[in-house]
């Protein structure tokens, strides 16, 4: 057991669950980097098949995200499909812009995934994953205390794993949990109860970490003990206990 300080509230919890993207590392250099990947390799798929390209105003629109002049992805919509959703509803998204460019839906779907999957080989290759201020010291708290700890992420298990390794903060984590493991992802309980079973703690004395308010109804409908938003820009967290603006304003003790 253990005491986490939030907003100068005290609190005794048994595990913390923490979501991946946007709540340990930066989401911006990671999904940015891999979006723009992707945006561009479908508009070229567009292109030499004769087809109208992606319209450059309407390209925020799609997954949620924030651009620069130049085009560059600098924030996303932490309520939108790229924060919240899973791979298959980012495709899905996509090809559906194909689709009505005048691809068939198969052909639309097929490019949708080889974008993507030509994205992720670039993330292997440049890596561009940052931790978040104050991550590493709030984990090192977490380790000293003996508090279990878990990842639940919208993300595949598989690359979940890998984005950890890269920022050297695996072993940290008793259990990753990622949206290929149960049959419902965010916003709905499953993860967190499959976490909190693995961990051998209950929900009701358990914390939940988020920047979305799809991680705030995860923990609701598990019923955890706290949902933390980390909050940013404008976004609403209607289903938080507490909302924070930093790891510094996180205290463990015991």
């Amino acid at each position: 057991m253990a005491q986490l300080a939030v907003c100068g509230d005290m609190h005794e919890i048994d595990a913390i669950l923490f979501d991946k993207d946007g709540t340990l590392l930066d989401f911006v250099s990671m999904w940015g980097f891999w979006s723009e990947c992707v945006i561009t390799a479908f508009g070229t798929e567009l292109t030499v098949r004769g087809l109208k390209a992606l319209d450059a105003a309407a390209i925020p629109s799609l997954w949620g995200t924030q651009h620069h002049e130049s085009g560059r992805i600098i924030g996303y919509d932490r309520n939108g499909p790229l924060a919240m959703g899973t791979m298959a509803d980012l495709y899905a998204v996509l090809a559906w812009q194909g689709y009505l460019a005048g691809m068939s839906w198969a052909e639309s779907r097929s490019a949708a995934i080889r974008c993507g999957e030509g994205a992720s080989a670039m993330l292997e290759i440049e890596r561009p994953a940052r931790l978040l201020a104050g991550v590493k010291s709030f984990l090192d708290a977490c380790r000293q205390q003996g508090l279990p700890i878990a990842v639940v992420t919208a993300d595949e298990t598989d690359a979940a794993l890998r984005h950890l390794e890269w920022l050297g903060i695996r072993p940290y984590f008793g259990m990753i949990i990622g949206t290929d493991q149960v049959e419902r992802g965010k916003p709905f309980g499953d993860m967190a109860e499959l976490a909190c079973s693995r961990l051998g703690v209950q929900p009701a004395r358990t914390a939940v970490i988020g920047d979305t308010n799809g991680d705030m109804l995860m923990g609701r409908a598990a019923g955890a003990a706290l949902r933390i938003a980390l909050a940013g820009g404008t976004a609403a967290y209607p289903d938080a206990s507490h909302i924070i603006s930093g790891y510094e304003e996180l205290r463990l003790g015991g």
